[in-house]
Formats: C-alpha cells, sequence, structure tokens
C-alpha cells in the first residue's frame, strides 16, 4: 500500500527516508502529525514490527491523535509505543527502576506535593524560609535536574563562599534522600532517573536499544538537555532517529528548553538529512505573511517561509482602546457580532501573556452571558476534594509515600491532630523511615495509649482499603474509598453550594476512572498504578477538548498545538509583550573604551540573554498569529492597571513588525459599556503608516522625588539587601524594582519604601 500519494512532495521525501537520521523542519501548520503518522504505517508496510518502533511526543493529546491516526492507516499499528517523554520513562522505570534500589510502585510527586515536602525540609533544617523559599529550591533543582546535575554532583560545581548555593546543595541532598525513602520521583526525575539509568546499565540500554530500532521525536525543539541526552542514548550514532520540529516555534527556554537541540541537529549526526515542510495548510496567506514578517527579525534560527495556495483571506486588524476594560469590552463585541451571523463560540480564542491579562476579559464575558473556559487555571486534578481522593490511591499503592499519608491521615477529621503528626514525621526524620515506618513505631507505643488506638484505626483502615484495592476496579475501588472512609458524608454534611460541588467533583472523578477502564490498553501492571501514572502525566493542554460551545482564554504557552478560526490577541505592549524590559538596538553597543575584559565579557554575557530573552518572545508572537485560521484580531491599550497604578503603555515592537498593508484600512470600532444590555459608543483608532500608535507622554510623579538609581544596593527591614533593577514612573510615585538574593524581586513605591542605601564596599566587607 502507497502511503505517500496524498502528501506534498517534501512531506513524501521525509516519509520514504527511513533509514538513518533525520530532520524535519516543520513549519506551522505544515503536516507535521500527518508526516510523522504516514512514516510509521510506511516503515511497518515495509515489513517491520510495530512493536519496534517509539515515537515520542510532549502531550498526551498528541500521543492519543498521532496513535489513533496512525492505527487508522494500519489497523496491527496499535502494538507501537507512542506517549510522552514522562510517559515513556515511567513505563521504562515500573520495568527497570528496581536497578536504582527503588520499588516498582514508585509514587509520582506533582508541584503541590514537591512544594509541601520542601517546606517540610526547610523546617526540620531550620532554615530562614523567606530566603529559602520552596518554589525557588525546586526552581533551582529542576533547572540542575535538566541538566543531569545530581545531588552528588552539585557541590562539586560550587564555587567556594557561596553560601547560598552551599545551602541549596544540602537541601537538594536532603530532598533527594526524602524522595527516596517515600519510594517516590518528582516530575523531573522521570527523565533524569531513565538517563541514570540507561548511563549506568548498558546491558539494559542495549536491550532497549534491540526493540525500538525506529525512533520518532516530536517537537525536538522542546527538548531539554536531559531529554537530549535520554534520545542520544537510546537512538545511538548511527540509530533511525527522526525527530521533527520547528526551532521558531521554541517557546520554552524559561523551563529548560534548549533550541540548539534542533539547531545543531547535523552536528549531533554528522550524516543526517534535513528536510523543510514551509507549506502551511491552516492559515489565510495574510496571517502567514504576518508570521513570516514578525519571525524573520530573529537571528538564531533555520532559515524558512510558510506559503499557502489558499486565499489572501480577512485582513488583520489591530486596535487601540483606552484601557484594558475596553480591550475586553471590544473582545466580547466582535465575538458577539461573528456569533450574529452564524459564528459558534468555539471558533474562539483568546491569547494572552500573563494569566493575569484575563480578569477583565472574564469580566466582560460573564456580564454578556457568553460562555468561556480558562485552560492553565485549577485544573480538574488540583482540586482540594481530588487531592485527597488520589492521596488514598497513591498511599494503598504505595505505603512508604509520606505526602499522600500525611495528607489523609485526618480526612476527613478523626481527632489526630497536627500535634500527632508533627511528632511522628519528627520521629521518621529522626529516624531516617517512612511516615508510616514512624506511625507503626508509635502505634505499638505505651506512651501514650490514646494516640496509639487513634493511630491504629487509621493504619487497620489502610489495610482494609489495600485489601479491597486488590479485588476491585479502580471506580468501584474509589467508591469503595468514599463509602468506607466517610469522605462523601465529610463533604455533604454542610448544605452549601461549595460542598455540593465537591461532591459532585468526587463522583465526576469515578466517572473518570471509568472513561480510563474502558480506553486503556493492557500491561503488566496494574488497573490503579496505571490509573494513577496516567492522572500524574496529565497536562493542561490535554484538557482542551473540542466538543464544548464556549470561547478559550489561555495564555499563549498553553495554545501551541491548537488552532481556531479567530484568534484575539490582546496587550501587544512594550514590557507585556514582548514581557520585560529590553533595551532600543542602538543601547546595546559595547563601549570600545571599556578597559577591564572581566566586565566587557560579562556585558556581552548579558547582551546574549537579553536578545535570547527578546528572540523568544517573538517566537512566542509567531506561534499566537498561526494559531488563528481565517482572522487575527490584535489589540493594545493606550493605558493598563499595574500594580495598583495606571501605566501608559507603548505598543509592542512586534506591531511594527508587521506591514501595514496587511491590516487594510482603519475602522471605527465599538467598545461595549460592560452591562447587561449593552450601549455602544463609536471610537476612531489612529491611522497607523506603521502601526504604531501615537499615545500620550507618560504622567510626571507629582509628589515624589526620586532619589534611587538603577544599579544601587539597598537595604529592606523584611528582605535584607538587595540591587534596584528597575524604576518605572507609576503616576504619582516611582514604582522600584528590587532583586534580593535568593527571594526574587520585590517592588516598592518610591515614597513608601523604606529603603536604605548600602554601598557595594559595605555590602562586601561583610
Amino acid at each position: 500500500m502507497d502511503f505517500t500519494k496524498d502528501l506534498n512532495e517534501m512531506q513524501r521525501e521525509a516519509v520514504l527516508h527511513t533509514e538513518g537520521a533525520l530532520l524535519v523542519i516543520a513549519g506551522a501548520g505544515s503536516g507535521k502529525t500527518r508526516v510523522i503518522t504516514h512514516r510509521m504505517a510506511h516503515i511497518i508496510n515495509m515489513g517491520v514490527s510495530p512493536h519496534n518502533l517509539l515515537a515520542i511526543t510532549f502531550t498526551n493529546k498528541a500521543a492519543k491523535e498521532m496513535r489513533e491516526r496512525v492505527t487508522r492507516l494500519i489497523p496491527d499499528a496499535f502494538d507501537c509505543h507512542v506517549s510522552t517523554f514522562h510517559s515513556f520513562c515511567a513505563y521504562l522505570l515500573r520495568h527497570e527502576i528496581t536497578h536504582l534500589g527503588y520499588k516498582r510502585d514508585f509514587t509520582i510527586y506533582d508541584t503541590d506535593d514537591t512544594k509541601k515536602l520542601m517546606k517540610s525540609i526547610i523546617k526540620e533544617m531550620d532554615i530562614s524560609k523567606k530566603i529559602f523559599s520552596a518554589s525557588e529550591i525546586l526552581r533551582i533543582i529542576g533547572r540542575l535536574k535538566d541538566e543531569m546535575i545530581g545531588a552528588d554532583n552539585y557541590p562539586l560545581l560550587i564555587e567556594s563562599g557561596d553560601w547560598y548555593k552551599e545551602i541549596v546543595a544540602q537541601i537538594y541532598k536532603k530532598y533527594q534522600q526524602r524522595l527516596f525513602i517515600s519510594n517516590a520521583l518528582d516530575f523531573d526525575d522521570l527523565i533524569f532517573k531513565a538517563v541514570e539509568l540507561f548511563t549506568k546499565y548498558s546491558n539494559i540500554l542495549k536491550r532497549y536499544r534491540e526493540r525500538f530500532k525506529y525512533i520518532m521525536i516530536d517537537e525536538y525543539q522542546d527538548t531539554n538537555s536531559a531529554q537530549y541526552q535520554l534520545v542520544r542514548l537510546l537512538s545511538g550514532v548511527d540509530g533511525n532517529i527522526c525527530v521533527v520540529g520547528d526551532d521558531d516555534q521554541s517557546i520554552y527556554g524559561w523551563r529548560g528548553a534548549n533550541i540548539r537541540n534542533i539547531i545543531d541537529f547535523g552536528k549531533d549526526y554528522q550524516n543526517a538529512r534535513s528536510i523543510k515542510l514551509e507549506r502551511n495548510y491552516r492559515s489565510a496567506a495574510r496571517i502567514l505573511d504576518a508570521a513570516n514578517a514578525v519571525i524573520v527579525n530573529n537571528t538564531i534560527r533555520q532559515k524558512k517561509k510558510l506559503w499557502t495556495n489558499a486565499p489572501p483571506g480577512e485582513f488583520l486588524e489591530f486596535h487601540n482602546p483606552k484601557d484594558e476594560r475596553s480591550e475586553a469590552n471590544l473582545i466580547y463585541f466582535k465575538i458577539s457580532d461573528a456569533l450574529k451571523k452564524g459564528a459558534k463560540l468555539s471558533d474562539f480564542a483568546v491569547l494572552y501573556r500573563t494569566n493575569a491579562q484575563s480578569r477583565p476579559i472574564e469580566d466582560a464575558l460573564l456580564l454578556n452571558n457568553i460562555p468561556y473556559r480558562i485552560f492553565g487555571g485549577i485544573r480538574f486534578y488540583d482540586r482540594r476534594e481530588i487531592k485527597d481522593i488520589l492521596a488514598y490511591l497513591r498511599a494503598v499503592v504505595n505505603l512508604d509515600d509520606d505526602i499522600s499519608l500525611m495528607r489523609i491521615i485526618n480526612v476527613p477529621k478523626r481527632n489526630i491532630g497536627k500535634t500527632v503528626t508533627d511528632f511522628v514525621e519528627n520521629l521518621a526524620n529522626a529516624r531516617e523511615i517512612s511516615f508510616f515506618d514512624a506511625l507503626n513505631v508509635v502505634k505499638d507505643s505505651p506512651e501514650n495509649p490514646a494516640r496509639s488506638t487513634k493511630i491504629q484505626k487509621f493504619l487497620e483502615l489502610m489495610a482494609e482499603l489495600k485489601a479491597a484495592s486488590e479485588t476491585m476496579g479502580v471506580s468501584e475501588f474509589i467508591s469503595h474509598i468514599l463509602t468506607k472512609t466517610g469522605y462523601d458524608r465529610a463533604l455533604a454534611k454542610e448544605d452549601k453550594d461549595e460542598e455540593t460541588e465537591r461532591l459532585h467533583n468526587a463522583y465526576q472523578f469515578i466517572n473518570k476512572a471509568v472513561e480510563f477502564e474502558r480506553d486503556r490498553d493492557e500491561d503488566d501492571t496494574s488497573d490503579l498504578s496505571a490509573f494513577l501514572e496516567n492522572v500524574a502525566l496529565i497536562a493542561d493542554i490535554d484538557e482542551h477538548k473540542d466538543d464544548g460551545d464556549y470561547v478559550s482564554l489561555m495564555t499563549l504557552h498553553s495554545s501551541k498545538g491548537l488552532e481556531f478560526p479567530v484568534v484575539f490577541m490582546p496587550g501587544l505592549e512594550e514590557g507585556l509583550f514582548p514581557l520585560g524590559k529590553f533595551s532600543p538596538d542602538n543601547s546595546d553597543q559595547v563601549d570600545d573604551e571599556e578597559d577591564d575584559d572581566e566586565e566587557e565579557e560579562a556585558e556581552d554575557e548579558q547582551k546574549i540573554k537579553k536578545l535570547e530573552r527578546l528572540e523568544e518572545e517573538r517566537r512566542l508572537c509567531y506561534v499566537g498569529i498561526t494559531r488563528a485560521r481565517e482572522r487575527l484580531i490584535i489589540s493594545t491599550s493606550e493605558k493598563r492597571m499595574v500594580f495598583g497604578h495606571t501605566c501608559w503603555q507603548k505598543p509592542s515592537r512586534f506591531i511594527d513588525e508587521i506591514p501595514a498593508e496587511l491590516f487594510g484600512t482603519s475602522k471605527s470600532i465599538e467598545v461595549v459599556t460592560p452591562q447587561k444590555t449593552p450601549e455602544t459608543r463609536k471610537t476612531k483608532i489612529f491611522d497607523m503608516p506603521k502601526y504604531s500608535p501615537q499615545i500620550s507622554a507618560m504622567p510626571k510623579p507629582k509628589t515624589t522625588k526620586l532619589v534611587y538609581e538603577i544599579g544601587e544596593m539597598v537595604k529592606s527591614p523584611r528582605y535584607g539587601v538587595g540591587e534596584i533593577v528597575r524604576i518605572d514612573d507609576g503616576g504619582a510615585d516611582y514604582e522600584i524594582s528590587v532583586n534580593f538574593e535568593g527571594i526574587g524581586i520585590k517592588k516598592f513605591m518610591s515614597g513608601l519604601a523604606k529603603l536604605v542605601k548600602v554601598s557595594k564596599t559595605q555590602e562586601e566587607d561583610k
């Protein structure tokens, strides 16, 4: 069977090149999933067993679509291993992690779990949680794991006298010890431990290389160093490895993704073939012209240009409402007008740079009865009642899971209070045993009979639940937990809307389990373990479905991989998008008279980092533009409320990069007053020679004299010593941004801040 007859020339070349290394640069909307699935079908048609194929992508949604599409082409393809990076590593570790000293029934800790564990460690070590915040330490550890730097190796990289990093190293080591005692891995450990396993045990690596003879990696531009090493180990230097991606859509540098992985693919695989997919099947021509015009300004990229045979389509729209409220009402008006002409709510997506931008948009949609859904907010699986049920399930599977046991020991209330749990936790830490083992020690202690009895009853409950889990399916077992523990009665006890909703969510979770039981593939892990793994690896984008009629609201990062007929991109303003402060090009020139080589080197390094950040912001803009199929509506507010102060906004440089002719002629726009029966008024927008609006000058502070400068060291009574990194006009006062080591950036109003200037010499003398 010919699987290439419906492909274009470049797609066909990519499908037919099956041996050796292949790099497919797939522009937005160029049919990359079609190429991957047809390539898999072609390889199977060559006589290769589906069991020997491995396809990895970044979301469960993409993996599911890929699996379904290749199975439609070749029904036998169900035996291909198609999954996300983390799911593949979880699968690998379920079979092999005993070689690293863990048990197979390990728990995967989510962000909430790791934060609780980290807070416990910071408290145990008796160090300042203001200087060593749990979130920041976890971010540092996550980045270290991305770079394959373990807790034992990190101290070797720290310069002598760097007390902050030395304490972080101690925390890192304690954190990994506690995870090991709990038989738990965090999200980053899944990749880290898989690489560690392959590096330490060549026989295991050889076995998996022999199985997965053809490897395909989707979204390769999003891989970090650990994922890169995993792919290199699994494929070897001469393996049949095909990576597909687009360097212009590399937008996750802030969480460790390394664009050099795709840029330098040819250096890693010397005989690699490179094929570019530039024909777009998604967007109208004007939208593609706008995307090309923006992204061409980047320097770190492979040269390419999206094109299409589709008609030019509608002109892009640009609007400059007076403030964010008017901007939100503009979005409502545009949606309302299109609905009257036959559009569906699901046709529309509002893509913004930061989550904070959603509030006025939500207000406008709510007031006018427009159904919407936010993606990237509180997930279903992050709700308190769902986390409680999951904790029971995880504790049943893995009794060493400290975080889960501590969460449920008094949920619902069984008179085991904080005093008791703190006593048990301290005992566990002192003896370096799990919380469960410490509970058994306390249970048998004659010192406090009342406490021992309570713990005895809890342990008996857990033993009963564990026995029940071995005879019940997942959905039946969840229902059993609700009734056996009395959790359903606890939720329903108070007749309040919140409790009613929580109970409804608990029952909805049973429905999720039923769906899982119906859809899952059989493997050699238990149903409950597989269910918990499935839930742990669900991402935000996996919850976006095409079966609901609502307007989608999400950040630009969350929108990657999606497409909509109509896309709104509000808030294209300097400082907001691109996010941060970027100097004009002429201010970034190197001072030729600088004599100090070290200072010049540091200055150049900062400029490179600034350029990299700006280019990633531009790639994010490119991603946003290419989500649109038919219409793209861009807006920038003249002024916006920032930290309680009205700031006059300058339009984003990205707007200026889009040719004016793509917008057509300026028109009047209607701004809707936020009320149930809206009245409208006409507001003219400016003529745009290059779509750079003329805005009023920022009002100068009237009551406060600026006494600080960027680069000065100041001392705060609460946060200690920090460096001023930014000063902004905030209307009646100046806003001072100070970077405190170990804490991060804090903002102060100049007239109210109790900041004392400290010379750098004084600080060094300390």
